[in-house]
């Protein structure tokens, strides 16, 4: 009884869900989980996920009842708070899927209240046997109300390939799978054009419940490829910063001389050996004709198959699988005689090769255990291995089970050009050899060399590459000493078989061939330029990671130091929590004051942060909007919103006019008209609605599309309704308005938060807000519509026009007061119901009578003072109202403007 009354009361989860966005192979990360404590007592619950080990997490918050808790990176120092326990390791969890770490959290949640968990974190997904791999941990560990995992993937080349694998649980078999374990999970959607695509899995709990009682799930699972361009490989610049994607292909194979090691000590004994020698079989059968190899077997002897490389036939591929077949565990583990053994096999080779063609030299190593004979200290062990290898020959390494020193595995592929994997103990060791063998079966290139010019590039990432293998990709990102820059001129220098391969290409990265590219969501960092950017997040992520393996690899107690200090600094001031930061709790503060500074809470999250969850948590929607606007942006007044109410600010003298324009239904007005200048057009589509009962008019009108179209650097378009954003700048791509995303092409930037607003930003120096008003229940005069303000106005012209144009780059001020002298006319003292006070207005010489009024803007929600002009504005606009009539949305004719003539 007792048990099952501690089960019913344990804490609930009323929600998880995963947001993923991809831009450019570059993934941000959230995963966002609600608790409920149903019990009358306080009780501590644990938040835990699994990340893929090459992750960095960049946020971390909680909210528990009403207070919130942010988390800070720092430098690492004196242990924290101890209220949250935070582990990354990757040996001591018992429950770490492979290539995994686990984050854990606890917290004491208060009887009857709520608790929520976000946690963020960024990868650069590296390419794997011709695809990369997207992997998100699903393991509630308990059915959950709501579940969701959403992934949005950009690529500005082309999605060439993309799959949903089945959900893979290797640790939890005993938890159950699905019926169907072919093709993606039960509730998977998956929508996608040639250079976005959109992922959902939303089971339903019983949908969950079929495929795990207790709630775990497993790795959801995402592979795609993209497009590219062979040669120099794929270029992206974003504000001042670049990333240089090489993949090659269709090249013939580099011929191979490939040493494999195995350990034969007796703890291999049974599955172990079994599997591994299986797998040999099957490696053996793939080597090439021109391919060289030898087998080594040590435990505390080495067992040598033949003291030289043999040719591959078929005879001495049957005789290879013989000797392996007869390999019998027995013995201790003599780890550095054995790759002595190989290293001096393969140097032989080389220096009585004289065919003049070029190979490749490989020792793929596999043990499950610690050097026990022998040479045991690892350092000893490194070092002479460097030696004899002088980076001529690249060690894989393979590291089986519980047992298996991973550091020494890991510096010894890190120091000799080398990859290292690991296999979990009870995992296939064989099929994990053949996928990793997979990898570098076909080496295409050797000895690669990218250079720049250093008067345009500064701080790259490893230029330097000893290996290139078929299906990988080498990435390199760095700074752009000029902005302006227009052409990158680059040259790669590498060998394959036959010859040496050279490259040299000026690349166009001026801003029109940025591509589409997607930017992080705001944060503190950056160059003051605004948002940070994807392609300097890669950058900063690509540096801290060589900065660690470097000083993984260092032995000199100076350089080390410097190195940790260049990681620590890096990692800081990009959010990464690394070996040399830590992540310290601030808090907790009233829910109210944290969410005013949440919205800076963290790195990039990518394009919707935590805090849109977290207001959300605290906000009722009102009675007819779906949801209201939070302000996240300071807008200006200048805008045009609901039933065509116009607004314009006049900073300079603090006056805000308004005034109405009653058109008809289909009428395209023009709003801004800067065309021949800044090369910007703002077009606003009206459609109908009935009158309200008892109002004075006979129609409405809102406006449902609202066009921009941006002439320079180059031709862009973009078309937004209340549903859908459509950007045209030479691929069109459309983003629907109830997902956040953020998209960049071309000098011009689209923000859209989910069902509130789009942003458009051009050439960092004009900003226009597009607010969507959303009815639940909409009322026969109501319609969804568009509001439209001018957030940011530095970049237009002065000879601008439109119907908010016009104003932008003028002045106006009152003259006369019907009040009479002496009054503050900027802000009257006294406001009557409906108009207040009488004034004349002089704006570009038109003398304007205005009446003082408050009207709401913002979705209705803002009161603002302003004197009103009346009769659609007649005397106040130049021209009339049909001089603003556009024949069609993208039309960028000006009727008017500056000498203008005009009848008053």
């Amino acid at each position: 009884q007792l048990l099952l009354l501690s089960e019913k009361t344990k804490p609930l989860m009323t929600e998880f869900s995963v947001k993923s966005t991809i831009i450019s192979r570059y993934a941000f990360t959230t995963v966002s989980c609600k608790m409920l404590n149903r019990a009358s007592e306080d009780q501590e619950i644990e938040f835990q996920m699994q990340i893929p080990a090459a992750a960095f997490i960049t946020n971390f918050t909680m909210l528990i009842g009403d207070k919130v808790y942010q988390g800070e990176i720092t430098e690492r120092g004196k242990k924290s708070d101890d209220r949250v326990k935070e582990k990354r390791n990757k040996t001591a969890e018992e429950n770490g899927e492979k290539g995994t770490e686990i984050f854990r959290a606890s917290a004491v949640i208060p009887s009857k209240d709520k608790a929520a968990f976000f946690l963020s974190y960024e990868e650069l997904l590296q390419r794997r046997l011709g695809k990369y791999e997207h992997s998100i941990s699903v393991r509630p560990q308990q059915l959950a109300g709501r579940l969701s995992v959403d992934v949005n993937i950009l690529e500005s080349t082309g999605i060439a390939s993309l799959e949903v694998l089945p959900l893979h649980n290797s640790r939890h078999r005993g938890s159950g799978r699905g019926e169907d374990d072919s093709g993606p999970p039960p509730s998977t959607v998956i929508n996608q054009n040639e250079t976005f695509a959109h992922i959902l899995f939303k089971p339903s709990v019983v949908q969950q419940a079929k495929i795990a009682q207790n709630g775990i799930l497993g790795d959801f699972i995402i592979r795609y490829d993209v497009n590219r361009e062979q040669g120099i490989g794929d270029i992206q610049v974003l504000n001042g910063y670049f990333v240089h994607y090489f993949a090659p292909k269709d090249l013939p194979p580099l011929p191979k001389n490939v040493v494999f090691v195995l350990d034969s000590s007796a703890s291999m004994v049974g599955t172990k050996l079994r599997q591994t020698k299986d797998a040999l079989f099957t490696i053996l059968h793939d080597l090439r004709p021109q391919d060289r190899f030898s087998i080594i077997g040590f435990s505390n002897r080495i067992k040598v198959w033949k003291d030289h490389l043999i040719s591959v036939t078929p005879d001495s591929i049957r005789d290879g699988k013989v000797y392996i077949h007869h390999m019998s565990p027995t013995g201790g583990t003599d780890i550095n005689e054995a790759l002595q053994t190989a290293i001096r096999l393969l140097n032989k080779y080389m220096a009585h090769n004289d065919s003049g063609d070029r190979s490749v030299s490989l020792i793929i190593f596999l043990t499950d255990g610690k050097p026990t004979v022998g040479e045991t200290h690892t350092l000893k062990i490194l070092n002479n291995t460097r030696e004899a290898a002088r980076g001529q020959v690249c060690i894989f390494t393979i590291g089986i089970g519980n047992d298996v020193d991973f550091r020494l595995l890991e510096k010894l592929s890190l120091e000799n050009c080398g990859l290292t994997r690991r296999v979990h103990e009870e995992e296939d060791a064989g099929s994990q050899l053949i996928g990793f063998y997979d990898e570098i079966r076909t080496p295409l290139l050797s000895d690669i060399r990218i250079d720049y010019p250093p008067s345009s590039v500064v701080q790259a990432t490893k230029t330097l590459f000893p290996n290139y293998f078929n299906g990988s990709e080498i990435i390199i990102a760095g700074k752009l000493v000029d902005r302006k820059l227009d052409h990158l001129h680059v040259e790669v220098t590498a060998s394959n078989s036959k010859k040496f391969i050279i490259l040299k290409t000026d690349v166009p990265v001026g801003p029109q061939k940025a591509g589409k590219d997607v930017l992080g969501s705001p944060s503190p960092e950056g160059d003051g330029e605004g948002d940070p950017n994807h392609i300097e997040r890669l950058w900063s992520y690509l540096t801290t990671k060589e900065l660690l393996s470097s000083w993984l690899q260092s032995d000199d107690g100076l350089e080390k130091e410097r190195l940790r200090q260049r990681a620590q600094a890096l990692a800081v001031s990009y959010h990464f929590l690394t070996p040399f930061t830590s992540m310290k709790l601030r808090g907790p503060s009233p829910r109210t004051d944290g969410l005013e500074e949440a919205h800076g809470m963290s790195a990039a999250m990518g394009p919707e942060p935590v805090v849109q969850s977290v207001r959300g948590a605290g906000t009722q929607p009102g009675p007819s909007l779906e949801k209201p606007y939070q302000p996240r942006i300071k807008i200006s007044k200048t805008s045009v919103d609901g039933d065509p109410h116009f607004v314009v600010d006049f900073p300079l003298s603090r006056l805000t006019v308004c005034f109405n324009i009653d058109g008809e239904p289909g009428d395209i007005l023009r709003l801004v008209s800067d065309h021949m200048h800044s090369g910007v057009t703002v077009n606003g589509e009206l459609i109908g609605a009935p009158a309200p009962p008892n109002g004075h008019k006979k129609q409405r009108t809102y406006f449902r599309t609202i066009t921009i179209l941006v002439n320079k650097p180059e031709r862009s378009y973009l078309e937004v309704t209340p549903s859908r954003v459509i950007l045209d700048g030479g691929d069109r791509l459309v983003l629907p308005c109830n997902q956040s995303v953020v998209v960049g092409s071309r000098g011009l930037e689209v923000s859209v938060s989910a069902n509130a607003n789009v942003t458009v930003t051009i050439q960092g120096s004009i900003a226009f807000v597009i607010l969507i008003h959303l009815y639940k229940k909409p009322a026969p005069f109501q319609r969804h519509h568009l509001g439209f303000y001018i957030a940011n106005s530095k970049g237009l012209s002065s000879d601008c026009h439109g119907l908010l144009g016009q104003f932008l780059n003028q002045d106006a001020r009152l003259t006369e007061d019907a009040a009479g002298p002496g009054q503050n006319l900027t802000h009257p003292p006294l406001l009557q119901a409906g108009e207040g006070p009488e004034a004349v207005l002089t704006v570009k010489d038109h003398r304007v009578p205005v009446v003082w009024k408050q009207r709401k803007i913002y979705n209705g929600e803002e009161q603002i003072d302003c004197w009103f002009a009346r009769n659609n504005a007649a005397k106040l606009i130049d021209g009339e109202y049909k001089d603003y009539l556009a024949s069609h949305p993208f039309d960028t004719e000006m009727t008017l403007g500056r000498g203008t003539s005009r009848e008053l």
